[in-house]
């Protein structure tokens, strides 16, 4: 069987999988965060952190809910790690320094998990099980909690109540996340993956010398790693790492995990609001992006320039032979269009046009199908834009699921596509222009300004993915990543709970013969070519400086 063949058939696998698993896991989530009914052990949660899951929140309740969470779990993760070096189950690693340890606690509470540090040199077991993994969890939650008060203020009338953080949150990780990691963790040690809390010990000789490795609780974090759109691995190499990833089948399981929840969202949209029909042409408009950018990953690495690719079926500088071009090209495309960061193969090592397209993903916001919660959000306030595009275009004022888009709607949502470029491309310029951050590239040209663009990329949208060619573990990216890591979390946050708030106090508008009609396939169409130009071509620039001037030489 050719390589491309493999590949192809790999795509159709991944496609029918989540086919099947898209109405009952989208119909199951709907339920979910709609039921009044709370779990004993939901219960005991809630009474620990002094909530009452029935009270009501409107916008500003809710937002500052998410961040006096999010800002206990930074404080919490960093200290932690700082005391590391007194903490059992350490491995003998020392205390994580200040810089490192604010990056880091940033990267995980944001669903980030941006890793300058390796992995099995630097975090013992209590940091990686009590510390990242637990974030793992609740950052993807809190990600889907606000996806769905964003979801209620289209669903909901003349009320600025959005539901109740509290019990989102802790619905979010008893009743989706927790189970399905805990079968995909099962499946996963079946497969191959480690699980356990072994110490240092040595495993392998070599001429001159021993390697030493370490275990570790791996399937049951690279379970939610994946599920959560997180994407920290246990180890440097992440999931290109045989204890972590052991097979092509576990790889393909792997990018099942990173695409179910983000997919499958779409259907609780659609069930929430009352039409599935619009939940499809969300689905539809990202499942469009998502396989044009497989199938462009394919043809750049599968391309055959000179004989050293000729002989290899594609470009495997940089990619595992488990895998092939077929298995890499999809998880790389899978997890930067959310916002996973997870990675089989190194981004640096791709064709430069290859490399433009993992980038490009990130740059469109992570929307196809994005991140646990991200990317449904971020997908709708590109709907809103467009709806009022199609206005301007007709002189009738827009409207989206029977909710008119005035001028505060679209001040929220224009101010929520700015916000990431922004963060990118200040971060990025100034990296260039002071004269020690550019010591930290280990390439020149226009692929070394890549490498700087790819990180402040990957931060700002929250993706944590790296083009690994560029020594991040300074004080100047720790410093500065963490920061765009923060405000492309946060800022964000802002504008979507906002916009929920607006729409939810507003009465319904009722459909017209003159109401554009948003589950339809013209609309879908629509939506594509707003992602593609609104988001794209803010970027395109910088991407001609960087992997277009690097893929056209």
């Amino acid at each position: 069987m050719s390589p491309v063949t493999a590949g192809l058939l790999q795509l159709l696998a991944l496609t029918g999988a989540l086919a099947l698993a898209y109405v009952p896991m989208g119909d199951y989530m709907a339920r979910v965060y709609s039921s009044k009914k709370h779990l004993r052990v939901e219960k005991w949660a809630y009474k620990a952190v002094g909530a009452d899951p029935d009270t009501e929140m409107t916008w500003p309740a809710y937002l500052r809910a998410v961040l006096a969470f999010s800002a206990i779990g930074v404080l919490f993760l960093y200290l932690l790690q700082r005391l590391q070096g007194v903490l059992p189950g350490s491995l003998g690693f020392d205390s994580v320094n200040p810089a490192q340890s604010f990056n880091t606690a940033v990267s995980f509470v944001t669903n980030t998990n941006w890793q300058s540090y390796y992995g099995e040199q630097t975090m013992g077991h209590v940091v990686q099980t009590a510390g990242l993994a637990v974030q793992n969890f609740v950052s993807a939650a809190v990600g889907i909690a606000v996806a769905v008060a964003l979801v209620r203020g289209f669903a909901r009338s003349r009320t600025g109540e959005l539901g109740n953080f509290w019990a989102d949150l802790v619905r979010g990780v008893l009743r989706v996340l927790l189970p399905l990691a805990a079968v995909a963790a099962v499946i996963l040690v079946a497969c191959g993956a480690i699980q356990n809390f072994s110490g240092i010990h040595e495993v392998g000789q070599f001429v001159g010398g021993t390697q030493q490795g370490n275990g570790g609780a791996v399937a049951s974090q690279e379970a939610i790693k994946e599920l959560g759109t997180n994407g920290g691995g246990y180890f440097n190499a992440n999931s290109a790492h045989p204890f972590e990833n052991p097979t092509p089948f576990t790889n393909l399981f792997e990018i099942f995990l990173i695409l179910l929840i983000p997919f499958s969202l779409t259907r609780t949209f659609g069930v929430m609001v009352g039409s599935v029909r619009q939940g499809y042409a969300i689905l539809a408009t990202m499942f469009t992006i998502w396989v044009a950018f497989v199938g462009l990953m394919m043809w750049t690495e599968f391309a055959h320039h000179g004989p050293a690719l000729q002989a290899a079926g594609g470009a495997m500088e940089g990619k595992e032979v488990r895998f092939g071009v077929g298995g890499s090209s999809i998880f790389a495309v899978s997890t930067t269009l959310t916002s996973t960061g997870a990675v089989d193969s190194f981004h640096s090592s791709f064709t430069g046009l290859g490399g433009g397209i993992t980038m490009l993903g990130m740059m469109l916001g992570e929307i196809a199908p994005g991140g646990t919660g991200s990317g449904l959000y971020g997908m709708l306030i590109l709907a809103v834009i467009a709806v009022f595009i199609a206005g301007l275009m007709v002189g009738r004022t827009p409207e989206y699921l029977g909710k008119k888009i005035g001028g505060r709607e679209m001040k929220l949502a224009a101010a929520y596509i700015l916000v990431t470029p922004a963060l990118v491309l200040v971060f990025t310029a100034a990296s260039m222009a002071l004269p020690t951050p550019p010591d930290s590239m280990l390439n020149s040209g226009a692929h070394g300004f890549s490498d700087v663009l790819y990180a402040f990329t990957s931060a700002a949208n929250n993706n944590g993915s790296a083009f690994a060619g560029l020594n991040a573990n300074t004080d100047w990216f720790n410093t500065m990543t963490g920061f765009a890591m923060l405000l492309g979390r946060f800022v964000p946050m802002v504008f979507v709970l906002a916009l929920a708030g607006s729409l939810a106090e507003q009465k319904p508008v009722p459909v017209t013969a003159g109401t554009l009609r948003t589950e339809k396939p013209l609309f879908t169409g629509l939506l594509v070519g707003a992602v593609l130009i609104i988001t794209g071509l803010t970027y395109f620039p910088a991407l001609a400086l960087g992997p277009l001037a690097e893929g056209l030489a």
